[in-house]
């Protein structure tokens, strides 16, 4: 695992935000605390791109979106 520059850190707020939008008022924090742990693993594994990260985030949304419509809640 790497040590997070600014750049990275940066790249991964940038997306997270991004990701979260599609929330009703940026969403709660469970589900922008899920999205901000893959980011960061991911990161720290060397994905530190911001193409990179916005993918990453981009499919947590979809893993909460998917895990929700199996228990009934939006």
């Amino acid at each position: 695992m790497i040590k997070l520059d600014n750049r990275t850190i940066a790249n991964i707020n940038f997306a997270l935000e991004q990701a979260c939008r599609i929330f009703p008022h940026g969403g709660d924090h469970e589900r922008s605390r899920y999205i901000a742990q893959k980011l960061k693993l991911n990161a720290r594994k060397g994905n530190t791109t911001l193409d990179g990260l916005t993918v990453v985030a981009k499919l947590a949304v979809e893993e909460l979106s998917k895990g929700e419509q199996r228990s009934g809640r939006r």
